[in-house]
Order: structure tokens, then C-alpha cells, then sequence
């Protein structure tokens, strides 16, 4: 395993006292193989950045034990740090530099010689298709571009495991495909990585395993496929103009619905089979003379996952 955290924790303190005290990770469990991307699932304040931030080394945890590469994040921080690549929020690129000596600088931090880094600067500039631009400053870069160069920083000591956080956040469409595929790339390369993200669609299309995190807890583990296995494999959503307390007990009788979910106005039916069912909604709701306002059939998402154990949507919640 590249990483294994045991009941990490870390609790901050704001203002002076006990009282002030803020619990954002609250014992978390976590195992990354090698070669794997992972993702921390979450909305914003959940505990994600804390949690990666406690396995790089930039914040202590005030409890538990996690290893890194094989290395103690607090006994030997000095060999964590050797190991990673660090993308943060921010993406930690000098706006005033060119974009090469960014990439050169991080090279030489890493121990390089001048012509080392040079020589790794170019060679992940041709990986990352940024050679044309390399000599810009990088203020004059797109946000897509930028962060690109970002992660390329990351990846100057050519680590065996890399953290990206929200790596996507604030990109187009297109710059967020394009980042995906330059994570399938660091897989296919045997590079492992670990990403935080509150986007269910970034999340259930890169990562083979991933874990879900509400209020600084897992409340989910497992693979995309399975974790929306085991809500059901089609939801029908409705939205009737009253008696909803009476729509959920009829839905929740009938024989094809495995779970009914109530989210404000809404009901979530899980079913196995939603084409089949939807009509059998239909026919028990009109048989009582509920008046349906809207109904939707779609797949069970990462989404339904993490209503069904939070109690509210992951999209709301973001």
C-alpha cells in the first residue's frame, strides 16, 4: 500500500479556549494501493484538503497514525515529502516567472543540477503539450493552462505518488477533460493518486476506489460501480403537488421498489429495474389520486450514494 492512515484526526482551535474547538477529520481510515488513483469524495468542509494536507506533511494530525510510502508522516516527514508530488488548491505556480523556471526551480529544490532540471522541464513540457508556451510568464496563461503546469510541478521529482487537490476546480469542460487524461496517464504509468473532489461525474470517471466524506467522517468506501450497486440500478424521482408522507408509504409498499428516499419535495423509488417499474409509480400513485407534478428515470449515481447515507444531496451539499 502507498498509503495507510488509522484513525486520523485533527482538531482545530479558533479564538482562545476549549470551547472554540473544531473537529475537522474525525478519525478516518484510509488504503491506497500502489498504481491506483483514489478519491476523496466530498462537499466543501467536509475534512478532504485536511486529510491530504495531514498525509503530505503540511499539517500535523492531532491524533492517529498514517504511513506514507512506507514512511511515518510525523516521525519521518523529511522521507514523506521525498516521495510525494503536492498540488494544491491554488496550484502553487509563480505568476511573475516563466512557466519553464517554475518547472526548473521545483528541480532544483528536489536536487537537481541546473542541467537536470532543465532537461526534466522540457521533457514534461512535451507531456504535457505545453512546450509553445513555456517561455510565458505564467500570469498570461489560461486557467487550464496553468493548472496544467501545476500538476506538471508536481511531477518534476517523478514521484511514486502524487495528491491533487480539486484539481479541476474552475476549469471549462475542455480543461477538465484534459486533466482527466493526464491522470489516466499518471495511472498507465504506474504512478499513484490520490484526489480530492466534489464532483461526482470527476470522481466516478477517474478513480478506481474512492471514499465518501461528510463532516470530517467516511460515510461511503468502495468502487464507483459497486457503491451504486448496492443503492439499486435505476431511480425513479417524483414530485407530487401533496400528501408526500402518503406517496412515500404507497411506493414503499410496492413489491419492485427496494428503498424510498425523501429528500424536501422530492422522493427518490430505487428500483432494479426502472423501466419496468415506472410504470407500476405511476398506477399506484394515480390509484390514490396523488397528483404527480414531475417524474424522472435515470441511473443510481455516486449522488444517490451519498444521499442515501448522508440524508441530503452531495449537489446541495456542494
Amino acid at each position: 500500500m502507498i498509503i495507510e492512515a488509522h484513525e486520523l484526526r485533527k482538531t482545530f482551535v479558533s479564538g482562545r479556549g476549549k470551547g472554540n474547538e473544531v473537529e475537522a477529520v474525525r478519525g478516518i481510515d484510509l488504503e491506497v494501493a500502489d498504481g491506483e488513483v483514489f478519491a476523496v469524495l466530498g462537499p466543501n468542509g467536509a475534512g478532504k484538503t485536511t486529510t491530504v494536507r495531514m498525509l503530505a506533511t503540511f499539517t500535523p494530525p492531532t491524533s492517529g497514525r498514517a504511513l506514507v510510502n512506507g514512511f511515518d508522516i510525523v516521525k519521518q516527514a523529511d522521507k514523506v515529502r521525498a516521495s510525494i508530488g503536492y498540488v494544491s488548491q491554488s496550484g502553487g505556480v509563480d505568476d511573475l516567472a516563466p512557466a519553464i523556471e517554475n518547472l526548473m526551480l521545483a528541480g532544483r529544490i528536489a536536487g537537481m543540477s541546473k542541467a537536470q532540471a532543465k532537461a526534466r522541464a522540457e521533457e514534461l513540457m512535451e507531456i504535457f503539450a505545453l512546450g509553445e508556451i513555456g517561455n510565458r510568464p505564467a500570469r498570461t496563461l489560461s486557467g487550464g493552462q496553468k493548472r496544467r503546469f501545476a500538476v506538471a510541478i508536481g511531477l518534476v521529482a517523478a514521484p511514486p505518488l502524487i495528491f491533487l487537490d480539486e484539481p479541476t476546480t474552475g476549469l471549462d469542460p475542455q480543461n477538465r477533460a484534459n486533466l482527466w487524461e493526464e491522470v489516466r496517464k499518471l495511472r498507465a504509468q504506474g504512478t499513484s493518486v490520490l484526489l480530492t473532489t466534489h464532483y461526482l461525474d470527476e470522481a466516478d470517471a477517474l478513480c478506481d476506489r474512492l471514499v465518501i466524506v461528510d463532516h470530517g467522517r467516511i460515510v461511503a468506501e468502495g468502487t464507483p460501480e459497486a457503491l451504486k450497486k448496492e443503492v439499486a440500478g435505476d431511480v425513479v424521482t417524483v414530485k407530487v403537488a401533496d400528501r408526500i408522507e402518503q406517496a412515500r408509504a404507497l411506493l414503499s409498499a410496492e413489491p419492485y421498489v427496494r428503498e424510498v428516499v425523501q429528500e424536501d419535495d422530492l422522493l427518490r423509488a430505487y428500483l432494479d429495474d426502472g423501466e419496468r417499474g415506472l410504470p407500476s409509480v405511476l398506477r399506484a400513485l394515480d390509484r390514490d389520486g396523488l397528483v404527480i407534478q414531475s417524474i424522472t428515470l435515470s441511473r443510481a449515481t455516486l449522488d444517490d450514494v451519498f444521499l442515501k447515507h448522508t440524508g441530503r444531496s452531495l449537489r446541495d451539499a456542494a
